[in-house]
């Protein structure tokens, strides 16, 4: 009973504990970010027509952000892969409901007599779209040298049309009315765009309010691919991992218990195992530092795994010389010494490994190696996780309960 008392009082232990609860906690409150792979919806890759410099990705990607946020899309992350391609993750959302608009570069001008008159740089704001019968309408608001020149190209020209383009194909076509044409600057401006239904003049409404408020792209772009997840095949992912995990726990059982012949070595192992797999996936939920996708999932794995290896390694330097008295302690200690060495030296060769895999996820997206970043992410979590609380929890109860006194 003393040992039990003493094990519990011991502040590794304690941190265990804290951890876990926390995490428990968490999950329970904020969830676990999941990506594509999970929860379905599109990845877009966006091509550039040539390599552009960090600023002008940077435009790039914050005025796509900006557009599908103002399109009303949620759950979106737009990030560089490079210096020419763009990636567009969209959870919950098929592919066609955006490309349209992420693809469009966002050139937006008035022409009179076929003379540009405005550009997009010339509005400061848009004011929420209207529709009305089958019709349109998205007001905005020009600067002053705006106004100007739109006043001044339409003076005295009451009655001929004001024609809209965006991305050079045109929108509408009204006419000047008699109170714009008399010459003075009138800040407010409409584009009324005519349709088919009601549901089509929205959506002309929201594609066009979401380009002229996210502004123009600093480059042209095209689509490269597009890829569609759908919300079933999140749920068979989850469902595989959930079997191989607990298959996985299992075989680890029988292989423990078969090597020591000591049922009491089967739980903790089992148990630390899967207090590793909450606290990662506690940092994860409060942290939102990646997403849980297929990737991650590999990388949580391999970390238990990395774990499972290490306990053994404990078991065996403890183990080896069979008993050990009360007067040779020490040489207990040493021996714990000499196993979190091994491991020490063995996670530090893991975290370098993923060191560079992490920067080529980073730098490169969701493209090729870039795919494994989440990977790295969660293997550098989870060696981390171990060694600092799991492992040495593991080894206070092998010193406790496993190793036997003379």
């Amino acid at each position: 009973m003393s040992n039990i008392t003493d094990f519990l009082k011991d502040y590794r232990v304690i941190v265990l504990i804290v951890l876990l609860i926390g995490s428990l906690a968490s999950i329970s409150i904020y969830g676990v970010p999941q990506g594509l792979d999970l929860k379905g919806g599109s990845l877009v890759q966006i091509h550039l027509e040539h390599p552009v410099d960090t600023t002008t990705m940077g435009t790039v990607t914050t005025v796509l952000d900006k557009r599908l946020n103002v399109f009303g899309v949620s759950d979106i992350k737009v990030r560089a892969s490079g210096d020419q391609d763009v990636i567009v993750e969209i959870a919950n959302v098929q592919p066609d409901q955006v490309a349209k608009l992420i693809g469009k570069p966002g050139k937006f001008e008035a022409k009179i007599d076929n003379q540009t008159v405005i550009t997009g740089s010339d509005i400061t704001s848009v004011k929420t779209y209207e529709i009305i019968g089958n019709t349109a309408y998205v007001p905005f608001t020009l600067s002053t040298e705006g106004a100007k020149k739109f006043a001044a190209a339409a003076n005295g020209k009451a009655g001929q049309p004001v024609d809209f383009y965006l991305d050079d194909q045109l929108i509408s076509s009204p006419e000047i009315n008699p109170d714009v044409a008399n010459g003075v600057p009138q800040p407010d401006v409409q584009v009324q765009i005519p349709a088919n239904s009601k549901s089509d003049a929205e959506n002309h409404a929201k594609e066009i309010y979401a380009v002229l408020q996210s502004g123009s792209l600093p480059v042209s772009v095209n689509i490269a691919g597009i890829q569609g997840i759908s919300a079933d095949l999140g749920d068979q992912f989850r469902t595989g991992a959930l079997m191989a995990g607990v298959l996985a726990l299992i075989v680890v059982a029988l292989i423990v218990f078969v090597r020591y012949k000591r049922p009491i070595l089967v739980l903790p192992i089992v148990f630390t195992s899967i207090a590793e797999l909450i606290i990662i996936l506690g940092v994860i939920s409060i942290s939102h530092s990646v997403e849980l996708d297929l990737a991650a999932i590999a990388g949580i794995i391999a970390a238990i795994g990395t774990g499972v290896d290490d306990q053994i390694i404990i078991t065996d330097e403890v183990l080896k010389r069979g008993k050990v008295s009360k007067r040779r302690r020490t040489g207990l200690n040493l021996k714990i010494k000499g196993a979190f060495f091994i491991i020490y030296a063995s996670a530090a060769t893991l975290i370098a490994a993923m060191i560079p895999l992490f920067y080529v996820g980073i730098t490169r997206g969701l493209t090729g190696i870039g795919l494994l970043s989440n990977f790295a992410i969660t293997t550098i979590l989870g060696v981390l996780i171990g060694i600092f609380v799991t492992r040495p929890v593991y080894a206070k109860f092998m010193e406790k309960f496993v190793v036997k006194d003379a």
